[in-house]
């Protein structure tokens, strides 16, 4: 390889290396600042293809879409003195970018670092101005618009950054306090449930003494229809008895005779002492019950 063709090469590797130092490129989710020896002297670099002198300037890029930061769950006290443990998060985004990076340095883990101790600040001021029932449900939702009103503020002036929306995601009682609470609340429903039992005992008393009272009259009705049945029968049967005795009386003797004899004889050892010419025998001895 001759010596003019090495030249070529070498002057080509170092237009490669300036120019790979020299252009750089915004993407359309990304902001940047353009710094030279470490001082930015363009804060606000557009979407695109950019020259930068090698060397000389550097680039900081940092996302521009809207990130989250998660706050760790903190304890706060209301207005009447009592603990909630409250968990939140918020949605921000790099506003002014040359401030951002000369309070985090464009660190974004800073940045977040930063903001959500300012979350947790404006958080225990809005807490403590209000009571648990406000906190939990009756002033949430403006608790949580006064407190993104309040930090889009104070981080546009010391980060940079424009609050998007802050959430409270989830409010809870300390574990202890919560224990105490659970039991208060379990010997509440333990009292309801014996109220409930004792009226459900009562109502049940009152349906059993108005079936046992039905019952009763519902047995006495039918006793009585049975008897009113029973005596009908009993004064039919009584009256047929009584013309048949009138038809043939002898005839009905002598079967009320047999079946007497039926009814007297019916086991071997039974033993009757009795007169031979009583009257019990006069069937058997004159067929005609003659005396």
């Amino acid at each position: 390889m001759s010596g003019r063709n090495v030249i070529f090469i070498l002057l080509a590797v170092l237009v490669l290396f300036v120019a790979s130092n020299s252009l750089y490129v915004i993407k359309e989710t990304e902001r940047g600042v353009l710094l030279k020896f470490g001082e930015v002297i363009n804060p606000d670099l557009k979407p695109g293809l950019h020259v930068k002198y090698p060397f000389v300037n550097s680039v900081r890029k940092f996302d521009g879409r809207i990130l989250t930061v998660d706050s760790q769950p903190e304890r706060f006290f209301t207005q009447e003195k009592k603990a909630l443990i409250v968990d939140s998060y918020a949605k921000f985004k790099v506003a002014d970018t040359a401030k951002f990076y000369t309070a985090t340095n464009g660190e974004e883990a800073r940045a977040m670092g930063l903001l959500a101790q300012r979350i947790n600040n404006g958080l225990r001021n809005q807490v403590a101005v209000r009571t648990v029932q406000e906190v939990v449900s009756g002033e949430r939702e403006q608790l949580m618009l006064d407190l993104t009103a309040e930090l889009t503020v104070v981080a546009q002036e010391e980060l940079g950054v424009e609050v998007v929306d802050v959430r409270v995601k989830q409010i809870d009682l300390p574990p202890d306090v919560s224990e105490s609470v659970y039991q208060r609340m379990n010997a509440e429903r333990e009292k309801e449930a014996r109220e409930h039992r004792s009226q459900g005992q009562e109502l049940a008393e009152g349906i059993r003494a108005a079936a046992d009272r039905e019952v009763t009259v519902i047995r006495a009705n039918a006793y009585r229809d049975s008897e009113l049945i029973r005596g009908a029968g009993d004064a039919t049967a009584t009256g047929v008895y009584a013309d048949a005795f009138n038809q043939d009386p002898e005839f009905y003797s002598f079967t009320r005779s047999l079946r007497a004899y039926q009814d007297s004889f019916r086991g071997g050892s039974d033993i009757m002492l009795i007169q031979p010419d009583s009257e019990f025998f006069r069937y058997l001895k004159d067929s005609s019950g003659g005396k």
